[in-house]
């Protein structure tokens, strides 16, 4: 549908995507859908709890990025979705899924979205994200332990063993994709009243 417009907003883990992404949700409210990268993890029930904890999730190989671009393109072409839940307690999808309806506005949000061609070609706007690697391990630290239950151990692991060399085989290099680069995410006043008026004018046919 001409009328809906896609953004993708990429980063590195803990670079502040959510932040911005929230930003546009709590300005344009029911006009704006959210579909997560996380979310399309793909499902392990053939692997103990244990096993699950050794995976790379932060390899594009670890996404059902097929299923994801299936679920943009009907998104675009005005349908609802059925999007998969993952439940980070257990690093599994749950068995439950979410409704997701089509908007005016559809944010794409995720670490790896630009790193798959054909998922990056679905999007009109490509905003990549750039935070300083300490503050990004902080952030993600404090996530990890307070909102998914994981030990400090566990997150510091699996930083140096998975995100960061991940992040610079593909999180990094992905950033040349990107049509905009913002610094500190939602906390960058200047870049958000920018995109806040590109996506008003697209919502309202006016400008702010």
């Amino acid at each position: 549908m001409d009328d809906i417009i896609i953004i993708g907003i990429a980063g590195g883990t803990g670079s502040g995507k959510t932040t911005l992404t929230n930003r546009l949700k709590e300005r344009f409210g029911d006009d704006v859908t959210v579909v997560y990268h996380d979310n399309y993890y793909k499902r392990h029930d053939e692997m103990t709890y244990e096993e699950r904890c050794l995976l790379n999730y932060d390899h594009p190989d670890a996404f059902d990025t097929d299923l994801m671009i299936e679920h943009i393109q009907m998104l675009r072409q005005g349908l609802a979705i059925e999007s998969p839940i993952y439940d980070f307690t257990v690093h599994n999808r749950s068995n439950t899924t979410m409704v997701v309806l089509p908007t005016k506005v559809i944010v794409v949000e995720g670490i790896l979205i630009f790193q798959n061609e054909n998922l990056r070609n679905l999007m009109d706007i490509k905003i990549f994200v750039d935070t300083d690697a300490d503050v990004r391990i902080l952030r993600r630290i404090l996530r990890d332990v307070q909102a998914r239950g994981r030990s400090l151990e566990s997150v510091v692991n699996q930083y140096l063993t998975t995100v960061k060399p991940m992040h610079e085989q593909f999180v990094e290099p992905s950033k040349r994709a990107s049509d905009i680069i913002v610094l500190e995410g939602g906390n960058n006043v200047v870049a958000l009243d920018i995109l806040i008026q590109r996506v008003h004018n697209h919502v309202c046919g006016t400008k702010v």
